[in-house]
Protein backbone atom coordinates (compact mmCIF):
# COMPACT_ATOMS: atom_id res chain seq x y z
CA UNK A 1 0.00 0.00 0.00
CA UNK A 2 1.32 3.40 -0.99
CA UNK A 3 2.21 5.82 1.80
CA UNK A 4 2.65 9.54 2.12
CA UNK A 5 4.43 11.58 4.77
CA UNK A 6 2.45 13.90 7.06
CA UNK A 7 4.00 16.24 9.60
CA UNK A 8 2.84 17.62 12.93
CA UNK A 9 4.53 19.21 15.96
CA UNK A 10 6.13 15.86 16.83
CA UNK A 11 7.64 15.27 13.40
CA UNK A 12 6.89 13.01 10.47
CA UNK A 13 4.53 10.02 10.27
CA UNK A 14 3.56 7.70 7.43
CA UNK A 15 -0.09 7.75 6.36
CA UNK A 16 -1.88 5.67 3.72
CA UNK A 17 -1.77 7.63 0.49
CA UNK A 18 -5.55 7.62 0.02
CA UNK A 19 -6.49 8.38 3.62
CA UNK A 20 -8.23 11.68 4.33
CA UNK A 21 -6.78 11.94 7.83
CA UNK A 22 -3.38 13.33 8.70
CA UNK A 23 -0.62 12.93 11.27
CA UNK A 24 -2.51 13.13 14.58
CA UNK A 25 -5.14 10.62 13.50
CA UNK A 26 -2.44 8.27 12.30
CA UNK A 27 -0.56 8.52 15.60
CA UNK A 28 -3.77 7.55 17.41
CA UNK A 29 -4.24 4.57 15.08
CA UNK A 30 -0.67 3.49 15.80
CA UNK A 31 -0.86 3.98 19.56
CA UNK A 32 -4.34 2.73 20.51
CA UNK A 33 -4.95 -0.78 19.24
CA UNK A 34 -7.39 -1.83 21.94
CA UNK A 35 -10.43 -4.01 21.33
CA UNK A 36 -12.86 -3.74 18.45
CA UNK A 37 -14.92 -0.77 19.61
CA UNK A 38 -14.73 2.33 17.44
CA UNK A 39 -15.79 5.85 18.30
CA UNK A 40 -19.56 5.89 17.67
CA UNK A 41 -20.47 7.59 14.41
CA UNK A 42 -23.18 9.52 16.27
CA UNK A 43 -20.34 11.44 17.96
CA UNK A 44 -18.64 12.05 14.61
CA UNK A 45 -21.92 13.31 13.14
CA UNK A 46 -22.42 15.66 16.08
CA UNK A 47 -18.84 16.96 15.80
CA UNK A 48 -19.32 17.61 12.09
CA UNK A 49 -22.37 19.71 12.83
CA UNK A 50 -20.44 21.56 15.50
CA UNK A 51 -17.60 22.32 13.08
CA UNK A 52 -20.12 23.74 10.62
CA UNK A 53 -21.78 25.93 13.25
CA UNK A 54 -18.40 27.08 14.55
CA UNK A 55 -17.20 28.06 11.08
CA UNK A 56 -20.29 30.23 10.64
CA UNK A 57 -19.88 31.75 14.11
CA UNK A 58 -16.19 32.49 13.50
CA UNK A 59 -17.07 34.38 10.33
CA UNK A 60 -19.88 36.31 12.04
CA UNK A 61 -17.51 37.35 14.84
CA UNK A 62 -14.86 38.50 12.31
CA UNK A 63 -12.57 35.65 13.27
CA UNK A 64 -12.51 33.73 9.97
CA UNK A 65 -12.51 34.79 6.35
CA UNK A 66 -15.79 34.35 4.50
CA UNK A 67 -14.27 32.08 1.84
CA UNK A 68 -12.79 29.79 4.47
CA UNK A 69 -16.03 29.67 6.45
CA UNK A 70 -18.04 28.83 3.34
CA UNK A 71 -15.58 26.15 2.29
CA UNK A 72 -15.66 24.48 5.71
CA UNK A 73 -19.46 24.50 5.64
CA UNK A 74 -19.38 22.95 2.18
CA UNK A 75 -16.95 20.28 3.33
CA UNK A 76 -19.10 19.38 6.33
CA UNK A 77 -22.16 19.02 4.11
CA UNK A 78 -20.15 16.84 1.72
CA UNK A 79 -19.07 14.49 4.52
CA UNK A 80 -22.51 14.31 6.17
CA UNK A 81 -24.39 13.73 2.94
CA UNK A 82 -22.04 11.06 1.58
CA UNK A 83 -20.43 7.90 2.89
CA UNK A 84 -17.22 8.99 4.63
CA UNK A 85 -17.45 6.64 7.61
CA UNK A 86 -14.19 4.94 6.63
CA UNK A 87 -12.44 8.25 7.25
CA UNK A 88 -13.16 7.98 11.00
CA UNK A 89 -11.46 4.76 12.10
CA UNK A 90 -10.29 5.61 15.60
CA UNK A 91 -10.55 3.31 18.58
CA UNK A 92 -13.00 4.15 21.37
CA UNK A 93 -10.31 3.46 23.95
CA UNK A 94 -8.19 6.57 23.50
CA UNK A 95 -7.48 9.74 25.41
CA UNK A 96 -10.26 10.45 27.91
CA UNK A 97 -10.96 13.86 26.43
CA UNK A 98 -11.62 12.57 22.91
CA UNK A 99 -8.86 14.81 21.48
CA UNK A 100 -7.78 12.34 18.81
CA UNK A 101 -11.33 12.01 17.50
CA UNK A 102 -11.74 15.79 17.45
CA UNK A 103 -8.50 16.02 15.45
CA UNK A 104 -9.62 13.17 13.20
CA UNK A 105 -12.67 15.26 12.25
CA UNK A 106 -10.53 18.40 11.86
CA UNK A 107 -8.04 16.62 9.62
CA UNK A 108 -10.64 14.96 7.44
CA UNK A 109 -12.50 18.24 6.93
CA UNK A 110 -9.22 19.95 6.09
CA UNK A 111 -8.53 17.33 3.41
CA UNK A 112 -12.04 17.55 2.01
CA UNK A 113 -11.79 21.35 1.87
CA UNK A 114 -8.54 21.09 -0.08
CA UNK A 115 -10.15 18.61 -2.47
CA UNK A 116 -13.13 20.87 -3.03
CA UNK A 117 -10.97 23.97 -3.59
CA UNK A 118 -7.21 23.62 -3.55
CA UNK A 119 -6.77 27.36 -3.98
CA UNK A 120 -7.68 27.92 -0.31
CA UNK A 121 -5.53 26.31 2.37
CA UNK A 122 -7.58 25.10 5.35
CA UNK A 123 -5.57 24.11 8.42
CA UNK A 124 -7.01 21.49 10.83
CA UNK A 125 -6.17 23.51 13.94
CA UNK A 126 -5.99 27.12 12.79
CA UNK A 127 -9.18 27.06 10.72
CA UNK A 128 -11.38 24.01 11.43
CA UNK A 129 -10.67 24.08 15.18
CA UNK A 130 -10.67 27.87 15.53
CA UNK A 131 -12.20 29.15 18.79
CA UNK A 132 -12.46 25.57 20.00
CA UNK A 133 -10.85 23.02 22.26
CA UNK A 134 -11.60 19.33 22.32
CA UNK A 135 -12.57 19.99 25.92
CA UNK A 136 -15.65 21.96 24.86
CA UNK A 137 -16.41 20.46 21.42
CA UNK A 138 -16.32 16.79 22.47
CA UNK A 139 -18.71 17.15 25.43
CA UNK A 140 -20.96 19.31 23.26
CA UNK A 141 -20.99 16.49 20.71
CA UNK A 142 -21.83 14.06 23.51
CA UNK A 143 -24.82 16.21 24.46
CA UNK A 144 -26.09 16.36 20.88
CA UNK A 145 -25.57 12.68 20.07
CA UNK A 146 -27.24 11.59 23.30
CA UNK A 147 -30.22 13.89 22.78
CA UNK A 148 -30.82 12.57 19.27
CA UNK A 149 -30.54 8.92 20.33
CA UNK A 150 -32.74 9.50 23.37
CA UNK A 151 -35.40 11.12 21.19
CA UNK A 152 -35.67 7.80 19.35
CA UNK A 153 -36.10 6.00 22.68
CA UNK A 154 -38.81 8.45 23.75
CA UNK A 155 -40.85 7.62 20.63
CA UNK A 156 -40.63 3.90 21.33
CA UNK A 157 -41.69 4.35 24.96
CA UNK A 158 -44.75 6.18 23.65
CA UNK A 159 -45.48 3.22 21.34
CA UNK A 160 -45.03 0.84 24.29
CA UNK A 161 -47.53 2.83 26.38
CA UNK A 162 -50.03 2.80 23.51
CA UNK A 163 -49.67 -0.98 23.07
CA UNK A 164 -50.27 -1.58 26.78
CA UNK A 165 -53.30 0.72 26.70
CA UNK A 166 -54.74 -1.40 23.88
CA UNK A 167 -54.36 -4.53 26.03
CA UNK A 168 -56.17 -2.75 28.87
CA UNK A 169 -59.02 -1.68 26.60
CA UNK A 170 -59.45 -5.16 25.14
CA UNK A 171 -59.57 -6.94 28.52
CA UNK A 172 -61.56 -4.64 30.80
CA UNK A 173 -64.17 -7.27 31.66
CA UNK A 174 -61.80 -10.07 32.68
CA UNK A 175 -61.34 -10.63 36.41
CA UNK A 176 -58.32 -12.63 37.57
CA UNK A 177 -56.75 -13.65 40.83
CA UNK A 178 -54.04 -11.39 42.18
CA UNK A 179 -50.76 -12.58 43.63
CA UNK A 180 -48.61 -11.11 46.39
CA UNK A 181 -45.44 -12.69 47.82
CA UNK A 182 -45.83 -15.19 44.92
CA UNK A 183 -48.94 -16.47 46.70
CA UNK A 184 -52.64 -16.17 45.88
CA UNK A 185 -54.22 -12.84 46.78
CA UNK A 186 -57.53 -11.07 46.16
CA UNK A 187 -58.97 -10.50 42.67
CA UNK A 188 -58.37 -7.63 40.30
CA UNK A 189 -59.07 -6.93 36.65
CA UNK A 190 -56.72 -8.30 34.02
CA UNK A 191 -56.52 -4.70 32.76
CA UNK A 192 -55.43 -3.51 36.22
CA UNK A 193 -52.21 -5.51 35.86
CA UNK A 194 -51.37 -3.72 32.64
CA UNK A 195 -52.45 -0.34 33.96
CA UNK A 196 -49.64 -0.65 36.51
CA UNK A 197 -47.17 -1.31 33.69
CA UNK A 198 -48.51 1.67 31.75
CA UNK A 199 -48.26 4.06 34.71
CA UNK A 200 -44.68 2.96 35.35
CA UNK A 201 -43.68 3.76 31.77
CA UNK A 202 -45.59 7.04 31.75
CA UNK A 203 -43.51 8.11 34.74
CA UNK A 204 -40.32 6.82 33.13
CA UNK A 205 -41.13 8.78 29.99
CA UNK A 206 -41.49 11.97 31.99
CA UNK A 207 -38.21 11.35 33.83
CA UNK A 208 -36.34 10.76 30.56
CA UNK A 209 -37.84 13.75 28.78
CA UNK A 210 -36.94 16.09 31.63
CA UNK A 211 -33.39 14.75 31.92
CA UNK A 212 -32.85 14.80 28.16
CA UNK A 213 -33.97 18.42 27.95
CA UNK A 214 -31.18 19.40 30.35
CA UNK A 215 -28.63 18.30 27.75
CA UNK A 216 -29.82 21.01 25.34
CA UNK A 217 -27.43 23.36 27.16
CA UNK A 218 -23.94 22.68 25.81
CA UNK A 219 -20.52 23.95 26.99
CA UNK A 220 -19.35 25.16 23.58
CA UNK A 221 -17.24 28.30 23.92
CA UNK A 222 -15.67 27.11 27.16
CA UNK A 223 -12.42 26.37 25.34
CA UNK A 224 -9.79 24.45 27.34
CA UNK A 225 -10.92 24.88 30.96
CA UNK A 226 -14.25 26.71 30.74
CA UNK A 227 -12.89 30.27 30.77
CA UNK A 228 -13.40 30.82 27.03
CA UNK A 229 -9.78 31.61 26.15
CA UNK A 230 -9.37 32.60 22.45
CA UNK A 231 -13.16 32.80 22.05
CA UNK A 232 -14.92 35.99 21.00
CA UNK A 233 -18.00 37.43 22.68
CA UNK A 234 -21.37 36.08 21.43
CA UNK A 235 -19.58 33.23 19.61
CA UNK A 236 -21.25 30.56 21.77
CA UNK A 237 -24.72 31.97 21.14
CA UNK A 238 -24.19 32.04 17.38
CA UNK A 239 -22.88 28.47 17.40
CA UNK A 240 -25.95 27.32 19.32
CA UNK A 241 -28.31 29.23 17.04
CA UNK A 242 -26.82 27.50 14.01
CA UNK A 243 -26.80 24.08 15.65
CA UNK A 244 -30.46 24.55 16.50
CA UNK A 245 -31.25 25.22 12.84
CA UNK A 246 -29.10 22.36 11.59
CA UNK A 247 -30.51 19.77 13.96
CA UNK A 248 -34.00 21.14 14.66
CA UNK A 249 -33.23 21.35 18.37
CA UNK A 250 -33.42 24.20 20.87
CA UNK A 251 -29.72 24.24 21.79
CA UNK A 252 -28.41 26.91 24.14
CA UNK A 253 -25.01 27.84 25.62
CA UNK A 254 -24.37 26.44 29.07
CA UNK A 255 -24.16 29.25 31.62
CA UNK A 256 -21.40 27.68 33.72
CA UNK A 257 -18.97 26.14 31.26
CA UNK A 258 -16.54 25.17 34.02
CA UNK A 259 -19.25 22.77 35.18
CA UNK A 260 -19.86 21.57 31.63
CA UNK A 261 -16.23 20.51 31.20
CA UNK A 262 -15.45 19.07 34.61
CA UNK A 263 -18.75 17.35 35.45
CA UNK A 264 -20.85 14.88 33.53
CA UNK A 265 -23.72 14.74 36.02
CA UNK A 266 -26.28 15.61 33.34
CA UNK A 267 -25.43 12.30 31.70
CA UNK A 268 -25.57 10.55 35.06
CA UNK A 269 -29.00 12.06 35.63
CA UNK A 270 -30.31 10.92 32.25
CA UNK A 271 -28.81 7.46 32.55
CA UNK A 272 -30.38 7.09 35.99
CA UNK A 273 -33.70 7.53 34.19
CA UNK A 274 -32.60 4.89 31.66
CA UNK A 275 -31.82 2.65 34.63
CA UNK A 276 -35.25 3.24 36.17
CA UNK A 277 -36.86 2.40 32.83
CA UNK A 278 -34.75 -0.77 32.64
CA UNK A 279 -35.84 -1.90 36.11
CA UNK A 280 -39.50 -1.31 35.21
CA UNK A 281 -39.15 -3.13 31.89
CA UNK A 282 -37.42 -6.00 33.68
CA UNK A 283 -40.33 -6.30 36.11
CA UNK A 284 -42.94 -6.26 33.34
CA UNK A 285 -41.08 -8.78 31.17
CA UNK A 286 -40.67 -11.16 34.10
CA UNK A 287 -44.34 -10.88 35.11
CA UNK A 288 -45.44 -11.62 31.57
CA UNK A 289 -43.14 -14.60 31.12
CA UNK A 290 -44.19 -16.08 34.46
CA UNK A 291 -47.90 -15.50 33.74
CA UNK A 292 -47.43 -17.15 30.33
CA UNK A 293 -45.54 -20.14 31.76
CA UNK A 294 -46.90 -23.52 30.72
CA UNK A 295 -48.82 -24.22 28.62
CA UNK A 296 -50.03 -27.04 30.90
CA UNK A 297 -47.72 -27.10 33.90
CA UNK A 298 -47.29 -23.41 34.61
CA UNK A 299 -49.52 -20.45 35.42
CA UNK A 300 -50.67 -20.02 31.84
CA UNK A 301 -52.93 -16.99 32.31
CA UNK A 302 -51.37 -15.28 29.29
CA UNK A 303 -50.87 -16.67 25.79
CA UNK A 304 -47.89 -15.18 23.96
CA UNK A 305 -47.22 -15.34 20.20
CA UNK A 306 -45.33 -18.33 18.80
CA UNK A 307 -42.51 -16.64 16.91
CA UNK A 308 -39.99 -19.43 16.49
CA UNK A 309 -39.27 -22.98 17.73
CA UNK A 310 -38.34 -22.84 21.40
CA UNK A 311 -36.10 -25.84 21.62
CA UNK A 312 -33.59 -27.77 19.54
CA UNK A 313 -34.69 -31.02 21.19
CA UNK A 314 -38.28 -30.57 22.49
CA UNK A 315 -40.73 -30.32 19.57
CA UNK A 316 -43.60 -27.84 19.82
CA UNK A 317 -42.04 -25.83 22.64
CA UNK A 318 -42.72 -22.09 22.73
CA UNK A 319 -40.45 -19.91 24.86
CA UNK A 320 -40.82 -16.27 25.98
CA UNK A 321 -37.82 -15.25 23.90
CA UNK A 322 -38.77 -11.59 23.56
CA UNK A 323 -39.04 -11.26 27.34
CA UNK A 324 -35.68 -12.97 27.74
CA UNK A 325 -34.06 -10.62 25.22
CA UNK A 326 -35.55 -7.61 26.97
CA UNK A 327 -34.36 -8.56 30.45
CA UNK A 328 -30.84 -9.15 29.11
CA UNK A 329 -30.87 -5.65 27.65
CA UNK A 330 -32.13 -4.33 30.98
CA UNK A 331 -29.28 -6.07 32.81
CA UNK A 332 -26.78 -4.45 30.43
CA UNK A 333 -28.31 -1.01 31.06
CA UNK A 334 -28.18 -1.55 34.83
CA UNK A 335 -24.51 -2.41 34.50
CA UNK A 336 -23.99 0.63 32.30
CA UNK A 337 -25.42 2.79 35.06
CA UNK A 338 -22.51 1.80 37.27
CA UNK A 339 -20.09 2.76 34.47
CA UNK A 340 -21.69 6.19 34.16
CA UNK A 341 -21.62 6.70 37.93
CA UNK A 342 -17.93 5.84 38.16
CA UNK A 343 -17.12 7.95 35.09
CA UNK A 344 -18.91 11.06 36.33
CA UNK A 345 -17.29 10.83 39.75
CA UNK A 346 -13.83 10.52 38.19
CA UNK A 347 -13.44 13.99 36.76
CA UNK A 348 -10.21 15.62 37.90
CA UNK A 349 -9.95 19.36 38.41
CA UNK A 350 -11.16 21.16 35.26
CA UNK A 351 -11.82 18.16 33.00
CA UNK A 352 -13.50 14.79 32.99
CA UNK A 353 -11.36 12.27 31.12
CA UNK A 354 -13.89 9.44 30.83
CA UNK A 355 -15.76 11.08 27.96
CA UNK A 356 -15.41 8.45 25.20
CA UNK A 357 -16.59 5.79 27.66
CA UNK A 358 -19.52 7.94 28.80
CA UNK A 359 -20.49 8.73 25.22
CA UNK A 360 -20.40 5.11 24.09
CA UNK A 361 -22.26 3.87 27.18
CA UNK A 362 -25.03 6.48 26.93
CA UNK A 363 -25.55 5.74 23.26
CA UNK A 364 -25.50 1.99 23.76
CA UNK A 365 -28.09 2.12 26.53
CA UNK A 366 -30.41 4.39 24.56
CA UNK A 367 -30.00 2.31 21.40
CA UNK A 368 -30.54 -1.15 22.89
CA UNK A 369 -33.49 0.04 24.99
CA UNK A 370 -35.05 1.52 21.86
CA UNK A 371 -34.53 -1.65 19.84
CA UNK A 372 -35.59 -4.03 22.62
CA UNK A 373 -38.79 -2.12 23.35
CA UNK A 374 -39.63 -2.04 19.65
CA UNK A 375 -39.04 -5.79 19.33
CA UNK A 376 -41.01 -6.58 22.49
CA UNK A 377 -44.03 -4.57 21.32
CA UNK A 378 -44.08 -5.98 17.78
CA UNK A 379 -43.31 -9.62 18.55
CA UNK A 380 -44.98 -10.06 21.95
CA UNK A 381 -47.26 -7.34 23.34
CA UNK A 382 -49.26 -6.71 20.17
CA UNK A 383 -50.05 -10.44 19.94
CA UNK A 384 -50.61 -11.12 23.66
CA UNK A 385 -53.93 -12.69 24.68
CA UNK A 386 -55.62 -13.52 27.96
CA UNK A 387 -56.26 -17.22 28.60
CA UNK A 388 -59.77 -16.74 29.97
CA UNK A 389 -60.38 -20.42 30.68
CA UNK A 390 -57.28 -20.72 32.88
CA UNK A 391 -57.92 -17.33 34.52
CA UNK A 392 -61.49 -18.39 35.44
CA UNK A 393 -60.28 -21.71 36.85
CA UNK A 394 -57.77 -20.06 39.19
CA UNK A 395 -60.27 -17.42 40.22
CA UNK A 396 -62.95 -19.91 41.23
CA UNK A 397 -60.49 -22.07 43.15
CA UNK A 398 -58.69 -19.35 45.05
CA UNK A 399 -58.86 -19.52 48.84
CA UNK A 400 -58.18 -15.80 49.11
CA UNK A 401 -61.75 -14.98 48.17
CA UNK A 402 -62.26 -15.55 51.89
CA UNK A 403 -60.86 -12.05 52.45
CA UNK A 404 -64.26 -10.56 51.59
CA UNK A 405 -65.80 -12.54 54.48
CA UNK A 406 -63.55 -11.06 57.18
CA UNK A 407 -65.70 -7.98 57.90
CA UNK A 408 -68.74 -10.28 58.35
CA UNK A 409 -67.45 -13.32 60.24
CA UNK A 410 -64.17 -11.92 61.62
CA UNK A 411 -60.55 -12.50 60.71
CA UNK A 412 -60.14 -15.60 62.91
CA UNK A 413 -63.10 -17.47 61.46
CA UNK A 414 -62.16 -16.44 57.91
CA UNK A 415 -58.64 -17.74 58.51
CA UNK A 416 -59.98 -21.00 59.94
CA UNK A 417 -62.28 -21.39 56.91
CA UNK A 418 -59.42 -20.95 54.44
CA UNK A 419 -57.11 -23.33 56.30
CA UNK A 420 -59.85 -25.98 56.58
CA UNK A 421 -60.60 -25.78 52.84
CA UNK A 422 -56.91 -26.08 52.03
CA UNK A 423 -56.27 -29.00 54.38
CA UNK A 424 -59.32 -30.90 53.17
CA UNK A 425 -58.66 -29.96 49.53
CA UNK A 426 -62.20 -28.68 49.07
CA UNK A 427 -63.66 -25.36 47.95
CA UNK A 428 -64.38 -22.49 50.30
CA UNK A 429 -68.08 -22.99 49.76
CA UNK A 430 -67.86 -26.65 50.71
CA UNK A 431 -65.81 -25.73 53.79
CA UNK A 432 -68.39 -23.15 54.81
CA UNK A 433 -71.19 -25.71 54.47
CA UNK A 434 -69.39 -27.87 57.01
CA UNK A 435 -68.31 -25.09 59.37
CA UNK A 436 -71.56 -23.12 58.94
CA UNK A 437 -70.01 -19.68 59.47
CA UNK A 438 -72.39 -17.84 57.11
CA UNK A 439 -75.55 -18.55 55.08
CA UNK A 440 -74.99 -19.98 51.59
CA UNK A 441 -76.70 -17.14 49.71
CA UNK A 442 -74.73 -14.55 51.67
CA UNK A 443 -71.52 -16.51 51.04
CA UNK A 444 -72.17 -16.46 47.29
CA UNK A 445 -72.85 -12.74 47.32
CA UNK A 446 -69.77 -11.82 49.35
CA UNK A 447 -67.32 -14.10 47.54
CA UNK A 448 -68.38 -13.03 44.05
CA UNK A 449 -65.08 -11.81 42.50
CA UNK A 450 -66.91 -9.14 40.51
CA UNK A 451 -67.87 -7.48 43.78
CA UNK A 452 -64.25 -7.32 44.95
CA UNK A 453 -62.63 -5.28 42.19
Amino acid sequence: MKKRIEKDSMGEVEVDANALWKAQTQRSLNNFKIGNEKMPYEIIHALLNIKKACAIANFKTDNLEKKKSELIVKAVDEVIENDYKQAFPLCLWQTGSGTQTNMNVNEVLSSVCNKLDDSISIHPNDDINKSQSTNDTFPSAMHIATILETNKLIKKIEVLISSIKNIEDQNKNIVKIGRTHLQDAVPLKFSDVFSAFRSAFENDLEFIKNANEKLLEIPIGGSAVGSGLNVKKSYDKIVCENLSKQLNLNIKPMENKFYGLSYKSLFSNLHSSFNTLATDLFKMANDIRYLSSGPRCGIGEIIIPSNEPGSSIMPGKVNPTQAEALIQVCAQVMGNNTIISISNSSGNFELNVFMPLIANTMLQSARILTDAINSFVIHLLDGLKANEKKIDYYLKNSLMLVTALSPHIGYDKASKLAKYAHEEDISLKEANKKLKFIEDNKFDELTNPNNMI
